[in-house]
């Protein structure tokens, strides 16, 4: 008998894929979709609606239906200490979580995933049940990235690594050089608008999303999709680059030909080989 595969949802739609393939495979599916961040429509698989500080009802949910793995998944952003509300349960993983609920989100969701493991259950990674959702190194678009931008995505690599580093964030925009924004707790979407007003005349900026140095795969890798296409475009940027076998993919068509319809680049990289001077491929 295959055993069910849990998900616990946040916003966006990549957790709704996840529980697709995963049933298409003939795995069954729980749900626990996390109130106020998951947005999906779940109608056709079994659910809980529950608070992320409500860990008991959650945990002993999972167990009663024979979960033992479990993917994090879907956007979320962190709620402050007081709004958690936890159960007992909840005390619990967050005494165990400790000073990391105060670090950056890399390092919260590793103790999360810890504790999650301490209580019996494998943290699998959304790309594993999804194989095709990480690109390869290439261009994706009919449109390529000229020298400018071939400039800029290298300044957004040295950006963006110092980010994560600290683990700050996973995007930068750049243009002609002038970093107009970094990602932090906003997310893609806020950092895309913020950057609209910042502008300058000229060839337009880029986007460059990477994996935080060292950060766990399993958890919270980088995700565009349409919308962050849409956001890209409405901010007057030439081309949005991402981390090759690194970045999650979303609706890859829809995703390809929004940015072909705009005129953007979607360029995916290796960032420790990227040259700014080398012909794309």
């Amino acid at each position: 008998m295959t055993l069910p595969l849990g998900i616990l949802a946040g916003g966006g739609d990549v957790p709704l894929q996840v529980a697709r393939a995963a049933r298409a495979a003939g795995r069954p599916v729980q749900v626990v979709a996390l109130d106020g961040w998951a947005d999906q429509d779940w109608r056709d698989f079994p659910v809980l609606r529950e608070r992320v500080g409500a860990a008991g009802r959650i945990l002993g949910h999972l167990r009663r239906a024979g979960v033992r793995q479990i993917v994090m998944t879907g956007r979320a952003q962190r709620p402050g200490v007081l709004s958690l509300r936890p159960d007992a349960a909840g005390a619990r993983l967050l005494a165990r979580i400790g000073r990391a609920y105060f670090a950056g989100d890399d390092g919260l969701l590793r103790a999360v995933a810890r504790a999650l493991e301490e209580e019996g259950f494998e943290i699998v990674a959304a790309h594993d049940i999804l194989r095709d959702i990480l690109p390869e190194a290439g261009l994706l678009t009919r449109t390529a990235p000229d020298a400018t931008a071939r400039a800029d995505i290298a300044r957004g690599i040295a950006v963006v690594r110092a980010l994560g580093a600290v683990d700050v964030g996973q995007g930068a925009v750049v243009q002609q050089g002038l970093v107009l924004g970094v990602e932090a707790i906003e997310g893609t979407d806020a950092l895309l608008a913020r950057c609209a007003g910042l502008r300058r005349e000229g060839p337009g900026g880029v986007l460059v999303k990477l994996v935080k140095p060292g950060q766990d795969r399993r958890l919270d890798l980088p995700t565009v999709g349409p919308g962050t296409v849409r956001g890209a475009a409405e901010a007057g940027l030439a081309g949005i680059a991402i981390e090759a076998r690194g970045t999650i993919l979303v609706d890859r068509a829809r995703t390809v030909a929004a940015a072909d319809a705009a005129g953007l680049f979607l360029l995916a990289i290796d960032p420790d080989n990227f040259k700014e001077t080398e012909r794309t491929p």
